[in-house]
């Protein structure tokens, strides 16, 4: 198969560039490839590609950022993702998307499946929301879920935390966000899984396991043996932060269990790959 990738130089871009590109022709896409807010460009590549399938990792992932600049929030994840469905509509290629767990409202208190209903808090959560349904329009697609990312490629959650111990430095983070954890290459295994299969719909996407932030940099500092007494945990409301964060997010992988997909492997095991990955 012929897949772009869309954000290839992010984080899950670069995953998923190294997963698939191990089985499949790959068309990493960048800005410089095409700005997608720009219709006739990203057309006039995509055209050139002519891809079987599109991974759309890129837009803007930062939470605070999309509630300071709400005008490039929406059209950096919701028109960027509506010219990417006109040009499948158009060219036939399936779409894979990837969304957020912030599409919840943090007020559920047991795991979220797909079918649980949605309530953004965020300014990025609307938008990752409104791109969602956009995806949802065409026949083929696959809209996956992902929680709190860690990977190879770009920093992260947990490489920040790890420099900041490593330098001297402590590392605030929340304490009572509870959610899920996704490493960007069991991710990347198997949304092609899915893709191959040609399994469409909504999918949930993380490791197992629940955690807190503070739990999964705790986590990490141990395995790294760094001091994990410099990491210091602040509960949500006093982290000073522009965009509200969803208190709880645990996401269950219901909808890929029903699909035959076996489920990734827990994010302790996970985790302790990347930080063997990170150190040496």
């Amino acid at each position: 198969m012929k897949i772009a990738i869309t954000g290839a130089n992010g984080l899950f871009g670069h995953g998923l560039v190294q997963v698939i590109s191990a089985a499949h022709t790959v068309y990493p896409m960048t800005r410089a490839t095409a700005d997608l807010t720009d219709a006739d460009a990203l057309r006039g590549a995509l055209r050139t590609i002519q891809p079987d399938v599109l991974i759309h990792t890129a837009g803007i992932p930062d939470p605070d950022l999309c509630e300071s600049e709400p005008e490039r929030a929406f059209n950096n994840n919701v028109l960027a993702t509506r010219n990417i469905v006109a040009t499948a509509q158009e060219f036939s290629f399936t779409v894979a998307h990837i969304s957020t767990d912030s599409v919840f409202n943090g007020m559920a208190s047991s795991p979220r499946i797909e079918t649980d209903p949605v309530g953004p808090v965020s300014v990025y959560g609307k938008t990752k929301l409104l791109a969602e349904k956009a995806v949802a329009r065409l026949e083929k697609h696959c809209i996956f879920r992902v929680s709190v990312l860690f990977g190879p490629g770009k920093d992260n959650f947990v490489s920040k935390g790890l420099h900041a111990l490593r330098v001297g430095n402590t590392y605030t983070v929340a304490s009572d966000q509870l959610g899920s954890a996704t490493y960007t290459l069991d991710a990347a295994i198997k949304i092609l899984e899915v893709i191959e299969r040609r399994r469409f719909g909504l999918f949930h996407l993380c490791n197992q396991g629940a955690c807190t932030r503070l739990e999964l940099a705790h986590h990490a500092a141990m395995l790294a043996n760094l001091p994990v007494e410099k990491i210091l945990g602040k509960p949500i409301a006093e982290m000073k932060r522009k965009a509200p964060r969803p208190a709880y997010s645990v996401m269950e992988m219901k909808a890929l269990a029903d699909a035959g997909v076996s489920l990734p492997r827990h994010w302790k095991e996970a985790l302790a790959e990347y930080v063997r990955l990170v150190s040496v």
